[in-house]
């Protein structure tokens, strides 16, 4: 008589591979949905943290399945496996925002200069659901800052503002940051009419409209736009998508001409929750040593 022995199937190591390929599917369509898609963030992380929930428990049920492969030989080693490895993908992105959160501080608006920022041209409105946030940033949360990001600072060039201006736009088109308002553009305008040469004025050598009296508007007919910055200051706001995930940041960029050098100060807030997980300071910092190295590399503190 011949003895046939049957080996158990663990059915946990089965239904581990089913979770895990099922949250692995959803975490990557929540991503892209959020990406390129109309998927607010605040729906994107509970999405996203059920799938995380998913592959957990499938973790779980894998653990168990290996276990009963060494206690008893049973089916379903190879089907563990693939478990653990599907749940790779959306634990370990849970896993590294975890750990972004626990171990950076919570701030969600950055900038080079905790004295005075630069002003937002129009201030940024999203609706938060449940990422309840403060609606102002405190002193408070600008010495975290400095505590936090020590070398987050602004960048000096030796160079007139139209051509810092150009650079800055050059820049934040490479790195993805869309341009949508800007102020104080008549500085550069005033910089560029400096440099023109009357031909005339050239040729007598004298100023030729000296003594032609230049009829001006009424104050009332003048138009008055208040700038937002300083009376020199140039203002540049944009948004900005992280570019795996899609997380959404509004930007303001502003240029002050100073003693024949400009100086570029940059502030970076996420439209959405209490905590930037670092992004913003890395935003900043990039966009800035791109901007070195867009302008020739000059740049003193």
């Amino acid at each position: 008589m011949t003895i046939q022995y049957e080996r158990p199937v663990s059915h946990a190591a089965h239904w581990a591979r089913r979770l895990a390929l099922l949250s692995c599917l959803l975490f990557v369509a929540v991503v892209l949905s959020h990406r390129f898609g109309p998927l607010t963030t605040p729906h994107f992380l509970v999405l996203a943290g059920f799938a995380a929930a998913m592959a957990a428990l499938a973790v779980l049920l894998a653990v168990i399945g290996l276990a009963r492969l060494w206690q008893v030989g049973a089916r379903g080693g190879k089907a563990s496996f693939m478990a653990l490895l599907l749940s790779l993908l959306p634990l370990g992105t849970a896993g590294a925002a975890a750990y972004s959160y626990l171990y950076k501080p919570a701030l969600y608006d950055v900038t080079t200069d905790t004295a005075a920022p630069p002003p937002w041209l129009a201030e940024p409105h999203a609706a938060q659901d449940f990422l309840s946030r403060a609606g102002t940033v405190t002193a408070e949360d600008r010495a975290k800052q400095m505590e936090a990001y020590p070398g987050l600072s602004g960048r000096r060039y030796e160079g007139a503002l139209d051509r810092v201006y150009q650079g800055v736009r050059n820049v934040a088109t490479a790195y993805g940051i869309q341009i949508v308002a800007e102020d104080g553009l008549d500085n550069i305008l005033a910089d560029l009419e400096d440099l023109v040469i009357d031909p005339n004025k050239a040729a007598k050598g004298v100023d030729a409209l000296g003594d032609v009296p230049i009829p001006e508007a009424r104050p009332l007919e003048t138009p008055l736009v208040p700038h937002v910055g300083g009376s020199g200051d140039v203002l540049l706001q944009g948004e900005w998508r992280s570019p795996v995930f899609g997380f959404r940041f509004d930007v303001v960029i502003r240029l002050r001409e100073e003693a024949e050098t400009t100086l570029v100060d940059m502030r970076a807030a996420s439209r959405y929750g209490p905590h930037d997980l670092g992004m913003g300071a890395d935003l900043v910092e990039g966009y800035l040593k791109a901007l070195d190295a867009e302008l020739l590399g000059i740049a003193g503190d």
